[in-house]
């Protein structure tokens, strides 16, 4: 089925028809060479044709994409600073105290428990908004 759709079967056959062609022609008129490269480019390029289209699709379609997803995620995690509201992998929810290196030091829960946590365990930061000064964030 596909084989008929890509043009694959028609390339092969042209292939194969080529050489026997090319000796008829080579011999009638003493150039074969010119014919011969011409028809096997043309095969080349029909049978290849489909690897390079799906290779396209594939890379606006997964690459492109995910390689944009980690773009922003990076950069979130550059800009992580005291006082963000985060969650993380684990999906617990805390507000930052401290960076260091590659690990963050959060405050979980009403007790505010102190938390250490790699960097790349953050998934996201929270939009909270206070409205009055008696909410509490944990």
């Amino acid at each position: 089925m596909f084989d008929c759709i890509f043009g694959i079967s028609t390339a092969i056959a042209e292939s194969a028809a080529a050489p026997a062609a090319a000796a008829g022609a080579a011999a009638a008129t003493g150039t074969g060479e010119a014919a011969t490269t011409g028809t096997s480019i043309a095969a080349l390029a029909t049978t290849f044709l489909p690897l390079i289209l799906i290779f396209v699709v594939f890379w606006f379609m997964l690459i492109r994409p995910q390689r944009k997803k980690d773009k922003q995620v990076k950069e979130m995690l550059n800009n992580l600073k005291a006082g963000d509201r985060v969650c993380t992998i684990g999906g617990i929810y805390g507000t930052i105290t401290g960076i260091k290196d590659d690990t963050v030091t959060l405050s979980v829960g009403r007790d505010n428990l102190t938390m250490v946590v790699a960097r790349w365990g953050i998934r996201s930061v929270e939009e909270v908004t206070i409205e009055n000064d008696s909410q509490e964030l944990n």
